[in-house]
């Protein structure tokens, strides 16, 4: 059994903080909000392609189904595909390791999804940054916990 984290709690807590905040943003702001907003973004955060508004209900669903996707795989690490060997020895390492990184996984894509669903429904550009700073986290948050999980196996 793996234990309950402090942080996964705190984890937990804000992903449904950003994924409530999302859905009372749309809600309060939907007429506000034009008929047209960015369905798509170049590589440096400018606008290339709009779609109707109704678009930010399906981005706002398609984070649930990942936040709750996620959050269900975490609770069989049976079926994980732990990249070692498993043995009795080491499967609390190996399986708190990876909850770990599914954990941060999680967090980061729901951020991503609601800046992503927030800006879209302000039709504003995204930040230069944003593509480089989105593969880094999440790229260097699975190489981190690849190399954790190598050290400890």
């Amino acid at each position: 059994m793996i234990p309950k984290k402090n942080y996964y709690i705190i984890v937990e807590i804000c992903c449904l903080i950003c994924l409530i905040g999302t859905l009372l943003f749309l809600i309060i702001n939907w007429n506000s909000i034009p008929d047209e907003v960015p369905g798509h973004y170049n590589a440096v955060g400018e606008i290339d392609g709009v779609t109707g508004k109704y678009s930010l209900i399906i981005l706002l669903m398609i984070n649930w189904v990942m936040y709750i996707g996620m959050s269900v795989i975490e609770r069989f690490p049976q079926i994980w595909n732990t990249g070692v060997k498993v043995t009795e020895e080491n499967k609390y390492r190996v399986y708190c390791i990876l909850k770990d990184m599914l954990k941060m996984t999680k967090l980061i894509i729901v951020i991503l999804f609601t800046y992503l669903t927030i800006n879209s429904a302000r039709a504003m550009h995204l930040h230069p940054w944003f593509t480089p700073v989105s593969l880094v986290l999440v790229f260097g948050t699975l190489i981190f916990y690849i190399i954790k999980l190598l050290k400890n196996k």
